[in-house]
């Protein structure tokens, strides 16, 4: 009796394979061939389940998405019920930088997908709705309204941080006190 498949699982698994490829060689090294060979699976294979590259590398993305925002709801569900809006909001911030090894990982592929996305807007369109709504929340956690702009800028400045960490121009230390700094201006 042929074992049963799960699809997501099987894709997540190809998407995993394309994430370590372009975290080693860059997204320009993404192609089937390249992907097939470290999932361990045949080309044939990841056609089926993908019928375009840029099929994948949407999926991909997703991947890349979902693990950040698991990160951070973890990161937001220690802190137990109510935290202050300060320490909540700099416990999100910091859940989105690549302060660690498996962080920096990812960060390295979504800043490759973010410019992938750039040349390629329509494979992302959750991209711009997501934003919106951290940046509302942020907003909404700050102590002046209106916040929205602060609360854009805030988002903008890690972001920064988040590409200085992956080009080694700042440690962890260094972001994390200049999001400290920033913060304490917002809230003081």
């Amino acid at each position: 009796m042929p074992r049963k498949v799960d699809p997501r699982q099987r894709r997540t698994l190809i998407a995993d394979a394309l994430m370590r490829v372009a975290a080693d060689r860059g997204l320009e090294a993404v192609s089937l061939r390249h992907v097939a060979a470290e999932a361990g699976v045949s080309a044939g294979m990841v056609q089926h389940y993908f019928t375009t590259k840029d099929e994948m590398m949407a999926f991909a993305l997703s991947v890349v998405r979902d693990r950040g925002r698991a990160r951070v709801e973890a990161a937001v569900a220690a802190l137990g019920p109510d935290p202050r809006p300060r320490l909540l909001l700099r416990t999100l911030l910091a859940a989105l930088l690549p302060l660690d090894e498996a962080a920096r990982a990812d960060g390295r592929v979504a800043l490759a997908f973010l410019s992938w996305t750039a040349l390629h807007p329509a494979a992302a369109p959750g991209l711009r709705p997501d934003t919106a709504q951290l940046v509302e929340f942020i907003a909404g956690l700050l102590p002046r309204p209106p916040a929205s702009d602060a609360a854009a800028g805030l988002l903008a400045l890690v972001e920064g941080l988040g590409v200085y960490l992956l080009g080694g121009q700042y440690t962890p230390a260094q972001a994390t006190a200049v999001l400290d700094h920033q913060l304490d201006l917002l809230f003081a």
